[in-house]
């Protein structure tokens, strides 16, 4: 018996997603590095997405609150999105990153610490798991009659600073941008979703403002009927509980909750 390898066994182990089309949702400036990782493993990738980053109506808040930083303790960032727009607003407004060397950073998972950590400052805590509950039970020991400040999106999920608060932490809560349906991606979805050539195996969700926001775009009475025969793709369990709450079956979820770990749970449903 040869030990050679079959051709066609070593490419499909070389490229386990050859002959998928995945749908990627994430905002167009983060989009990348999941299309990349997804091409390189035989994926056919589209992209259009469901959410488009923009700076908040006003900057008078964190500005106000960045004039002040040095009257804080903690700083929580939880998303790059957030870290992104924090630092290009101690720029502008002539601070360095060492104007934030006397906090304690809470990052929540290992994008957000590293996009930290690009800045020259050290993450102090980042949970097991990368959602807002592990955030909490991380900090719930350490926060008590401390100043907090969780720079966000204008709308997220508010578990953060009520949960701190009941810990005894003074909680501050800044925006840095705000997420908004990107309209030039409903004719595109529409012209993807009904052409057999293009239309995805797979799509894929990185939080739950992607979810919300595509299901809109999608404009249907019955998402699941309209995305019938594609697999859902989630991140986590914050953005699986979103999908199934618009009724939306999830048919992956990522054991670990970052883009690794979604290109993972996508390969190992082959």
């Amino acid at each position: 018996m040869s030990g050679k390898s079959h051709p066609k066994r070593a490419h499909a182990a070389e490229k386990p997603l050859a002959g998928e089309r995945v749908l990627i949702t994430r905002a167009k400036e983060q989009a990348g590095s999941l299309a990349e990782e997804l091409e390189a493993l035989g994926a056919t990738v589209a992209e259009i997405p469901s959410i488009e980053i923009r700076p908040p109506a006003s900057y008078a808040a964190l500005d106000a609150t960045l004039n002040n930083i040095e009257s804080y303790d903690w700083l929580i960032l939880t998303s790059v999105n957030g870290v992104e727009a924090l630092f290009a607003r101690l720029a502008t407004l002539g601070f360095g990153p060492e104007k934030l060397l006397h906090l304690n950073i809470a990052a929540i998972g290992p994008a957000t610490r590293e996009k930290i950590e690009e800045h020259g400052l050290p993450v102090d805590v980042m949970p097991e798991k990368y959602v807002a509950e592990s955030v909490v039970e991380e900090l719930w020991e350490q926060v008590r009659g401390k100043r907090v400040l969780l720079v966000r999106a204008k709308v997220a999920r508010d578990v953060i600073p009520e949960e701190l608060r009941k810990a005894g932490a003074r909680v501050h809560v800044a925006e840095a941008y705000e997420t908004v349906v990107p309209e030039e991606s409903r004719a595109r979805l529409a012209q993807t979703l009904h052409d057999p050539r293009q239309r995805p195996t797979a799509i894929t969700f990185t939080s739950s403002s992607t979810v919300r926001n595509f299901v809109a775009l999608l404009g249907s009475d019955n998402p699941a009927k309209s995305l019938h025969g594609i697999t859902i793709a989630s991140i986590g369990p914050v953005t699986s509980a979103t999908l199934r709450e618009l009724g939306l079956p999830v048919g992956v979820e990522a054991k670990e909750y970052t883009i690794p770990g979604l290109v993972r749970a996508l390969v190992e449903r082959k």
